[in-house]
């Protein structure tokens, strides 16, 4: 009998130490994967599909509130979305009838450091110091009209080329983990401010009368917003050069992998 008390004894505490030890294990397990074992995140902005536009973000935890990320941005070339936007910022109807066949696409590179504001990297509020580069091409079928003293003939130069921008911001944002990998993060508002420089010509044979149209229809382009324009008309065809300040916002909804 006490034999099998002994041995009865010993098998159970034999099994509490087998439990104690697997619930240890599952508390550090648990405990590595809160503290971030899986550190990378791949995330999709779906927002951005309404603008045209394909947006993909990579970001990477390096400490227990602190990740980076690099985000990548391509908008093939097209008609600027919402025109109708854009027209009424212009407000000058003989303007937009002059540039409305405009198109442009775009590619952007973002790096940015995430500071989170709860109790780990990955979820909750943050902030995010960023930097951001973009190049646009653009295409611009400019319509104008020259008189030659009695005659009005309508005619059109194809300019193309392209705009460099470099601008930097802070980006104010929440994240939350919806399932054990995915993870819904919201740019709530990232505004951002910088320079631009860039060139878009044409060639065209143009005689006076056509340079002389050609060059105060382009005047018109100088009321454009945010870019400050300059341009140069002569026999040979146009160009415009485009620099000065440059302003943007950021803003997002983005569906995320973590692994």
């Amino acid at each position: 009998m006490k034999k099998t008390f002994t041995k009865t004894m010993l098998m159970c505490g034999v099994m509490a130490l087998t439990l104690s030890a697997t619930n240890s294990f599952a508390q550090q397990a648990n405990q590595g994967d809160e503290n971030g074992d899986a550190k990378n995140l791949v995330k999709w902005n779906v927002a951005a599909v309404a603008l045209k536009t394909y947006s993909f973000q990579y970001e990477r935890a390096v400490g227990k509130k602190i990740s980076v990320a690099m985000g990548f941005r391509l908008m093939p070339k097209s008609h600027v979305p919402f025109s109708s936007t854009f027209k009424s910022l212009i407000d000058d109807d003989e303007t937009w009838e002059s540039i409305k066949d405009f198109k442009t696409g775009n590619f952007a590179i973002t790096p940015e450091v995430r500071f989170y504001l709860g109790q780990s990297v990955f979820r909750g509020f943050y902030i995010a110091p960023f930097v951001r580069y973009a190049k646009y091409d653009v295409s611009l079928p400019y319509n104008f009209e020259a008189t030659d003293g009695t005659t009005t003939v309508k005619d059109k130069i194809d300019m193309k080329g392209s705009l460099n921008t470099i601008t930097g911001g802070v980006l104010f944002g929440a994240q939350w983990k919806l399932s054990k990998a995915v993870y819904l993060d919201w740019w709530i508002l990232g505004p951002n401010y910088g320079s631009n420089s860039g060139t878009i010509s044409g060639k065209k044979n143009l005689g006076p009368e056509e340079q002389q149209a050609l060059r105060d229809a382009l005047t018109d382009l100088e009321d454009l917003p945010l870019v400050k324009v300059k341009s140069t008309v002569d026999a040979e065809g146009a160009k415009i050069d485009f620099n000065g300040p440059w302003a943007g916002m950021r803003s997002g909804i983005s569906i995320g992998y973590r692994f």
